[in-house]
């Protein structure tokens, strides 16, 4: 601190303000006021020693460095959150992250329940199990989605969800390999591919990542793309029925596939999530179409099924016809990945699994799916009645609505602020999907009923 000259003054007051303008009481009246010497300190902030937080001398992954923002998800869920604080007493109803709301059925959390007790007895006590996973749930999966397909229990990895296997199996693809994805999809497939260091940069000019093939997926061409103008991909992600349009790919739309990957000596990874939300006679299954044995891999998950997004069950397929180029199956390093990055499934969930596949667990997943598949319809019948074009919601439980030269961000803003409701933007999913939001079907009964209220006095 440093001292300043004296100053004399013939009036002090405790308001700063006193020192800037005159007032009625200065001016109306002289005030003889004994003066007094005053001395002033001023404070003077001295730079001190800059705090400088440790560094480590490793270098951060570069792939992870050009991923562009946070996951799609989280940053929704963060902006909702920036909502609430600004609005704290709105009434937010959520229909963006595609997340279950409806219990799980007894007959599930039963079987789940008595494992879970048996584990506390030394009868029906079990540590670390296979890590490909428990063989009657894998015998069952393999009876009842691929019974008549030539797909056998042994090909099927019991996994904690089809998301967490897309990671793995990037792994197994390694670095060297080029990736194709639909454009609009889930945006786990481009994440994983930059990651793994499959990719160039971000190009900001045109939205998306150097060396990866968008393959473009319009209301023009049925959410399918035209495979005659796709390059020559290694790894090919696809999604049937697809998150986020709700389209579901026809027999002869996937017998093309499988022949382009036969063609061009690729692999699919053939995303069958919501394969149980079919109306359509669609396949459900990849390997419905001959040959694709030879070029696909297919992940699934219960989540959507039976409410599982929190308790984690999926399963992924590898038959053993699919090969390397050098003849080496690709089975074979999966199962090296699931064993060196996996300790298994839960055997709570791996419980509660096959309780789904049992005849009464099927039929509760059915009822739980119809819940949702009502939800999509009231949705759909809401944007269409407001004059929108809507697509999906047959096949799936996400409704794609188009706002036709609108910014995607713009207008999941909009209906947030006015609103109060959540939805995710179209083009979190890649370029294709900028000028859509995606509805969600996943929610109570009554906040559909209530949001669908909400966008009828937002857009009529």
């Amino acid at each position: 601190m440093s001292l300043i000259n004296n100053l004399s003054t013939s009036m002090i007051s405790s308001s700063s303000s006193a020192f800037l303008a005159p007032t009625s009481f200065n001016s109306s009246r002289t005030q003889n006021v004994s003066v007094k010497s005053l001395r002033i300190v001023k404070c003077i902030t001295t730079p001190q020693e800059q705090q400088t937080a440790y560094k480590t001398k490793v270098s951060r992954n570069a792939n992870i460095a050009k991923l562009q923002a946070g996951y799609l998800f989280p940053e929704v869920a963060r902006r909702r959150a920036a909502h609430l604080l600004k609005y704290p007493n709105a009434q937010v109803i959520s229909l963006g992250i595609g997340d279950t709301t409806e219990p799980i059925p007894d007959v599930i959390t039963s079987a789940m329940a008595k494992r879970s007790h048996a584990l506390s007895t030394l009868e029906g006590y079990s540590g670390y199990g296979a890590e490909q996973g428990e063989k009657a749930l894998r015998a069952a999966l393999a009876s009842i989605f691929y019974g008549n397909l030539g797909i056998e229990e042994d090909d099927i990895f019991v996994s904690d969800g089809a998301k967490c296997d897309i990671s793995r199996l990037q792994i197994v693809f390694g670095s060297n390999v080029t990736m194709a994805v639909q454009d609009p999809s889930y945006p786990a497939y481009v994440d994983s591919s930059v990651i793994m260091g499959q990719t160039g940069q971000f190009q900001k000019d045109v939205e998306r990542f150097a060396n990866i093939e968008y393959m473009r997926c319009t209301p023009e061409n049925g959410f399918f793309p035209d495979l005659s103008n796709v390059g020559r991909p290694d790894i090919i992600f696809f999604c049937s029925p697809n998150n986020p349009t709700g389209a579901a790919a026809t027999r002869e739309q996937l017998t093309r596939l499988v022949q382009f990957a036969k063609e061009n000596g690729s692999i699919i990874v053939y995303d069958s999530a919501y394969a149980l939300y079919m109306s359509d006679e669609n396949p459900r299954s990849i390997f419905e179409i001959p040959g694709a044995k030879e070029v696909a891999i297919e992940t699934a998950s219960f989540s959507k099924y039976a409410g599982f997004t929190g308790v984690r069950l999926g399963w992924t397929v590898v038959p053993k016809q699919l090969l390397f180029s050098d003849g080496f199956p690709v089975a074979k390093d999966f199962n090296r990945i699931v064993c060196t990055c996996f300790n298994g499934a839960s055997n709570i969930s791996q419980a509660g699994g096959l309780a789904c596949l049992s005849p009464e667990g099927l039929e509760a997943m059915q009822e739980v799916i119809g819940f949702y598949k009502e939800n999509t319809k009231i949705i759909v019948e809401t944007f269409n009645s407001l004059g929108f074009k809507v697509y999906g919601g047959q096949n799936a439980p996400y409704v794609w609505v188009h706002f036709p030269g609108r910014n995607s961000w713009d207008v999941f803003s909009e209906i947030l602020e006015k609103t109060h409701i959540v939805t995710t933007p179209g083009s979190g999913f890649g370029p294709g999907g900028e000028g859509f939001i995606r509805v969600s079907a996943f929610g109570h009964r009554e906040n559909v009923l209530e949001a669908c209220r909400r966008f009828r006095q937002l857009y009529n």
